[in-house]
């Protein structure tokens, strides 16, 4: 087809050649020819790091290495805030009307600010989630690790004296805070005699942290299209958060106040019984008890 005939054809309206075409069929024939609905997807790193495919490789080893064992491993973050009153929530439901809420998001007109914290236990298929009221720093984030260890994880774990953390680059559980290294010591090595590896994901990698798509996805579909109306009803349906592969989670509420910008000396900090991973040290490091705990 020359160029004349090609810009000829294009300038046609759809029935120009005496053919009438229902909606339903283009979809069946793009289907056939392998076409259908694609939404954006994520995949192109902006802030990649260099050492990102090294540290998935350290990743993938510590993972290995513990499961043998036998020894837990879990998969740690902060999901977002909700806020707690009669506020829409994305998605649809099935009803025969529906449900009336407040027209703005304001936070002023929230019941409670709601911070989930959770755990995603990769040998178990289990997750815990403790929803917080305060703010979401490294305090909280070790307290809400110390809740499942101390209901779940010691006894799925009996005597195992061993713990993998997975936990993001940055946040409450980030490799930078000083305040996460020092809680991590004095309330769960020191506490509960546990040697406590943690391995970070790279910048811009988060998504490949096993909780994101395991657990808060989950629980993110279970509530959908409605109103987390109380601390209650949130608890409720994240505890209620069922898949077909066996995923069964439980959920926690934690009302103590957080002060945020807490502040680690460096004699502190030289006191913990941190040792440095052999590679990438600033994402890999564990920490065992000390002899005077």
């Amino acid at each position: 087809m020359d160029k004349n005939h090609a810009a000829k054809d294009r300038a046609d309206p759809p029935n120009s050649r005496g053919f009438t075409i229902s909606r339903n069929t283009v979809v069946a024939l793009l289907l056939e020819m392998g076409f259908s609905l694609k939404a954006n997807r994520k995949t192109i790193a902006t802030s990649s790091s260099p050492d990102r495919n090294q540290q998935f490789g350290i990743i993938r080893g510590l993972r290995e290495s513990f499961g043998k064992d036998g020894n837990p491993i879990i998969s740690v973050d902060s999901k977002k805030k909700e806020f707690i009153g009669n506020f829409a929530n994305s998605g649809r439901v099935w009803a025969r009307e529906a449900l009336a809420t407040n027209d703005h998001d304001f936070r002023s007109d929230a019941d409670a600010i709601a911070v989930p914290y959770g755990l995603y236990d990769l040998q178990e298929n289990s997750g815990t989630v403790v929803v917080g009221t305060s703010s979401d720093t490294p305090a909280f984030a070790v307290h809400s690790i110390m809740t499942w260890w101390r209901y779940r994880g010691r006894h799925q774990y009996d005597g195992k004296r061993e713990l993998l953390i997975l936990a993001d680059g940055g946040g409450s559980n980030g490799y930078r805070p000083r305040a996460w290294k020092y809680e991590l010591q004095k309330n769960l090595a020191d506490r509960y005699g546990l040697t406590v590896t943690v391995a970070h994901y790279p910048t811009g990698a988060s998504k490949w942290n096993p909780i994101e798509h395991r657990l808060f996805s989950e629980i993110s579909k279970n509530w959908t299209g409605r109103p987390l109306d109380s601390l209650e009803t949130m608890l409720k349906y994240i505890q209620t958060t069922r898949t077909a592969g066996g995923l069964e989670v439980r959920s926690y509420l934690d009302t103590r106040e957080y002060p945020k910008g807490e502040k680690i000396s460096a004699a502190e900090m030289k006191a913990l019984a941190l040792e440095k991973g052999s590679e990438l040290e600033r994402w890999n490091y564990t920490i065992g008890p000390r002899i005077s705990a």
